[in-house]
Parts: C-alpha cells; sequence; structure tokens
C-alpha cells in the first residue's frame, strides 16, 4: 500500500490507540488527580503520534527518520511514566502490562520503518 497520508502509516495508527488508552487509564481517580504525571504522560503519549505526522511533511527521509526517533522516544518517556503510576497504585499490574506492551510495538513499528526508510536511501 502506498503511503499518501500520515493516516496510512501503520505505527501513527498504533500511535493513536495508544493515545487513546493513555487518555483513559489518565481518568481514572487518582491518575486524574495527579496533574502533573497526568499530563506529562499525556503529552508524551501524543508526541508519539504528533512526531509522526510532523515528520511525514519533512521533505525528505533523513528528516522523517529523525522525527520517528523523537517518537520512540516518547515511547520511552510514556513507559517510564507508566512505571511513576504503577508505583503511585494510580493502575492495577495488568492495565500497566497491557499499555506497557502496547507501547513497546508502538516503538518497534516504528523501528522498522524507520529501517524501512533508511533502505531506501541505499537503492
Amino acid at each position: 500500500m502506498k503511503i499518501k497520508r500520515f493516516e496510512d502509516i501503520e505505527a501513527w495508527q498504533l500511535a493513536r490507540e495508544l493515545t487513546g488508552k493513555v487518555y483513559a487509564l489518565t481518568s481514572k481517580p487518582g491518575f486524574a488527580r495527579d496533574y502533573g504525571l497526568k499530563d506529562q504522560i499525556q503529552r508524551a503519549s501524543g508526541s508519539v503520534m504528533h512526531n509522526i505526522a510532523e515528520g511525514f511533511d519533512g521533505g525528505s527521509n533523513a528528516e522523517f527518520v529523525k522525527f520517528l526517533r523523537y517518537a520512540q522516544r516518547s515511547c520511552s518517556e510514556v513507559k517510564s511514566e507508566l512505571y511513576v503510576a504503577l508505583d503511585q497504585k494510580y493502575l492495577p499490574a495488568s492495565e500497566f502490562d497491557a499499555v506497557y506492551e502496547m507501547t513497546g510495538k508502538t516503538r518497534a513499528k516504528i523501528g522498522a520503518f524507520i529501517k524501512y526508510l533508511l533502505s531506501c536511501n541505499h537503492e
């Protein structure tokens, strides 16, 4: 499938789903009142999808890859913030595990897309 819009990118689709899950988690009692953590994890999850979208219009594969790497870093930030939420007992281990796994899957999909884009530069 040819990618014509950033919405066609599987990694962006996963990032959007991840952001939805993070927003659902942060609306729960306890978590919702920790305004600093809530804001930070929401921003980090949104940053994953936003960097993919922004990089898509970067004009070159090199520029796109730079933004995809930012998106990967935001995935790592979400993972770290999930630990804070777990340690503060804002979410049960099962929800932590599910969102942590989704974050890892999103990060891996972005990594695969980076590899693809870099391979296009050498063909």
